[in-house]
């Protein structure tokens, strides 16, 4: 059974060991691979992963023996599922395995929005405490989270996760998700879009890319929040219009944003959010931590396991 994983590196950059995907069977490992080679490398692989390589209809059409493509992440909107469902090809997905680390970036970043821990590194160094006649100083305004109202658009794995760690600074939070159920937890309250962005001291964005989502956040939506409130995004880059994110941080209508995501990745040089104010911008590295990769080999592993055994899981194509 030959199996090929088309952009590797990012999965394994060289600090796990390959041994559950390499006890597979016959596995090339590539760690890039252009659109302009895909086919060559995979023409004859019957069992193909993907990151974010795309495979759409015409790719499939030119792969006669695939029969698995294993989907070495949460999103699989890179892979043409009608198509391949009609070919009776198995397509699989990961979930769950990054949610503790999604989390922990996501107030990663709003600690050094509310403290830029950072930057009063880079003053200490510097000489500015040496120099400076007081004990203490600050580059910045210094933001307490308690008390303070943590909205969350989307309430899965991620989002419950983050709303533990909310709660556990005392924080309170609202939350607004597609399917809303009321839970027994005072410190929770389900509300609509609006009523979020407008009482949020800080919005989290933890939802799908869907055609409804794409761009949702807007100037619209950006105008109702508080110019005091800031914007985390560790979910994906297009749910945000970043030309209307940029004008209301420069503009001041907005105290920061936190991105771990961008609409394209890598960015291109004139993306407007690059040069915001206020605007911390961390290369897609919330779900890669070690353990985080770990558990994702692990569980790709067992999905290929799985499906060699006729019992596929985690099927996104059924």
């Amino acid at each position: 059974m030959k199996l090929v994983y088309t952009d590797a590196y990012t999965l394994n950059p060289g600090d796990l060991d390959w041994a559950p995907i390499e006890a597979l069977g016959d596995v090339t490992f590539y760690d890039r691979t252009a659109p302009d080679q895909l086919i060559e490398r995979i023409r004859d692989a019957e069992l193909v992963l993907v990151n974010k390589v795309k495979i759409n209809r015409e790719t499939l059409g030119q792969l006669p023996n695939l029969r698995y493509i294993g989907v070495t992440a949460t999103g699989y909107d890179i892979i043409d599922l009608a198509a391949a469902k009609e070919r009776g090809i198995v397509v699989t997905n990961v979930r769950g395995y990054s949610s503790d680390s999604v989390a922990q970036l996501t107030f990663a970043l709003l600690l050094e929005l509310t403290l830029q821990v950072g930057r009063h590194s880079i003053s200490v160094h510097e000489g500015d405490w040496v120099a400076s006649p007081d004990f203490s100083y600050s580059k910045s305004p210094l933001v307490e989270l308690a008390g303070k109202t943590m909205g969350l658009v989307g309430y899965g794995d991620i989002g419950k996760s983050v709303a533990a760690i909310a709660k556990a600074f005392g924080m309170n939070v609202l939350v607004n998700r597609r399917h809303p159920r009321q839970e027994a937890d005072d410190r929770t309250q389900y509300v609509d879009l609006e009523t979020l962005f407008s009482q949020s001291d800080v919005v989290s964005l933890h939802c799908p890319s869907t055609p409804d989502t794409i761009g949702f956040v807007d100037k619209n939506l950006l105008s109702l929040m508080k110019p005091s409130a800031y914007l985390i995004n560790t979910s994906r880059g297009n749910l945000i219009n970043e030309s209307d994110l940029a004008a209301a941080l420069n503009n001041g209508r907005l105290a920061g944003a936190g991105l771990d995501v961008l609409a394209a990745e890598p960015p291109k040089a004139d993306n407007p959010l690059l040069m915001a104010k206020n605007c911390i911008i961390t290369p897609h590295i919330a779900w890669a931590s070690q353990e985080a990769r770990q558990r994702l080999m692990h569980l790709v592993a067992d999905n290929v396991r799985a499906f060699l055994t006729g019992q596929p899981q985690n099927v996104v194509n059924s």
